[in-house]
């Protein structure tokens, strides 16, 4: 993105571990709500962040060492609900519901982005290490089209490595990523390398310089499993 309000939101959302994964200007069927002061949204900056980089931030957050549980969706909620209010924004969060927004059809919109066999979009610079946080919304408008629309880089990719390295066949060409048998796998091999990271994600050969630790990915496989 490289208009100026982009710019600034980036640079803020570097401070405490987040980035700026794109934008657009939604149109009435992007399911966008309108503003708490009933104005329509102009502007929605998707806001994300990706292997590492929010790490060090929550380790050094109280959400994180007050044993409470969903500690990164507690600092998530904190401090970008306070950025979003510092610069002007409202923010909506994927974790808030039922409903659920369409967090993923947005980011399709932002482009750069594709659907890849794990259930996750992959992206063109962060492979498929973006998380989804939030998005920013705005009455001003920003953009001078509704979106990029450019996409990711599943649809060229022919090998898959991500299929094939999977222990448990959980990810196939057919029917995509069978959610069922990988949690029973890591609840039944509590030892097992994918605790340290989801094997075929980390096979994926886009984004592998914002590729997960082993601390953080141990935290979301305990999340997805729900241990």
């Amino acid at each position: 993105m490289n208009d100026p309000v982009a710019a600034k939101l980036t640079e803020s959302l570097a401070a405490a571990g987040f980035l700026c994964l794109g934008g657009f200007e939604p149109g009435p069927s992007d399911q966008v709500p309108a503003l708490a002061n009933g104005q329509s949204v102009n502007s929605l900056y998707l806001i994300g962040s990706t292997g590492p980089s929010l790490w060090p931030f929550l380790c050094r957050s109280p959400e994180y060492s007050d044993d409470e549980p969903d500690p990164l969706d507690r600092y998530t909620r904190r401090v970008l609900r306070n950025l979003a209010t510092d610069l002007g924004y409202e923010v909506l969060f994927p974790f808030d519901g039922p409903p659920y927004h369409p967090f993923q059809r947005w980011a399709l919109k932002c482009g750069g982005f594709s659907q890849s066999p794990l259930g996750v979009l992959a992206h063109t610079n962060y492979g498929p290490w973006a998380g989804f946080r939030a998005v920013f919304l705005s009455s001003g408008r920003t953009f001078d089209g509704t979106g990029t629309h450019s996409s990711g880089p599943c649809e060229t990719c022919h090998d898959k490595p991500c299929i094939s390295i999977c222990p448990v066949d959980a990810i196939t060409s057919s029917i995509g990523y069978d959610v069922p048998k990988c949690r029973d796998h890591l609840r039944m091999e509590n030892h097992t390398k994918c605790w340290s990271g989801c094997l075929a994600r980390r096979a994926c050969p886009y984004g592998t310089d914002h590729q997960q630790d082993t601390e953080t990915a141990y935290l979301h496989m305990k999340s997805f499993v729900d241990l």
